[in-house]
């Protein structure tokens, strides 16, 4: 007999071999995809040698390099200055005070509604911004938004009655946020947290259109300068399983970091010092 949970009914045999078909039928039109492209790409002569051996040059390595190191300084930057830009609008939009909180409010959702893009380029051109700094303070502003509503849902996702009992004890609101309703949302916001800094990452190839050297762009100077036909393939085939890389570790991570937090937290039992003879109270015994 099948045991059902709340939300469905546990799968039979019948329905297992059903969804084991599906995968299989599902895994074959991706590999026939997958071959298709490749047949594509060969057929188009992209995997000669006169194509790679650019990327055996010292010189274009160095500049792919600088590029992956100018995409990571930015992320870096944007990553650290959105949690903080987020913990601040996240603080604002729960305090009590009405100004502090519609500030907040209206910051919160013009940046979020605001496309990455068109921060960047007015930053960068109408600010008279470096490359650098427009696109951190862009992904920034857009990143740190989009965390402020993460932090806010994280703290009201904790039980009402654990702020209740905190405010019973004669904490204040600062000390019940600190040590009472931030310790416990952490555990619910930390995967949307690494997964909105996915989002950042990849928003850091927007530095190109703004001439900021980053992984992409030195991409597009290397395409630039070789004189075959569709000098851009075999470039897009180096770049993107390095960024695709450095997304899916971020991502693994992220489920890493939730699967541990759904796990119940284990305790140490606390050692108990042996019972002695007390003394025994006056009285009959």
């Amino acid at each position: 007999m099948t045991e059902s949970t709340a939300l469905y009914d546990i799968p039979g045999p019948q329905a297992r071999r059903r969804h084991l078909l599906y995968g299989l039928a599902s895994t074959a039109v991706l590999l026939a995809l997958l071959g298709w492209i490749l047949y594509l790409l060969f057929d188009n002569d992209q995997f000669t040698s006169t194509k790679w051996s650019p990327f055996l040059y010292k010189g274009i390595q160095e500049l792919l390099l600088e590029g992956l190191g100018n995409t990571l300084k930015a992320f870096a930057y944007a990553s650290v200055l959105s949690l903080a830009l987020g913990a601040v609008l996240a603080t604002g939009r729960l305090s009590e005070h009405r100004v502090p909180r519609w500030v907040s409010t209206v910051l919160v959702e013009f940046f979020r509604a605001m496309p990455v893009l068109v921060m960047i380029f007015f930053i960068f051109v109408a600010l008279k911004v470096q490359a650098l700094p427009a696109l951190v303070a862009g992904l920034t502003l857009y990143n740190g938004s989009v965390l402020a509503e993460v932090f806010r849902t994280g703290i009201h996702s904790v039980a009402r009655g654990q702020g209740e009992a905190a405010y019973a004890l004669g904490m204040r609101k600062t000390q019940v946020m600190t040590y009472v309703l931030a310790p416990q949302a952490v555990r619910a916001m930390l995967p949307t947290i690494i997964s909105q800094l996915v989002v950042a990452l990849k928003d850091t190839s927007l530095g190109y259109l703004i001439t900021y050297e980053e992984f992409l762009h030195a991409g597009k100077l290397i395409a630039s300068n070789l004189d075959y036909d569709l000098p851009f393939i075999p470039v897009v085939m180096v770049i993107s399983p390095i960024y695709i890389g450095m997304c899916m570790l971020l991502s693994w991570f992220a489920t890493w970091v939730a699967r541990r937090e759904r796990r119940s937290p284990k305790t140490k039992a606390a050692k108990v010092a042996p019972a002695e003879p007390q003394t025994l109270l006056p009285g009959p015994q």
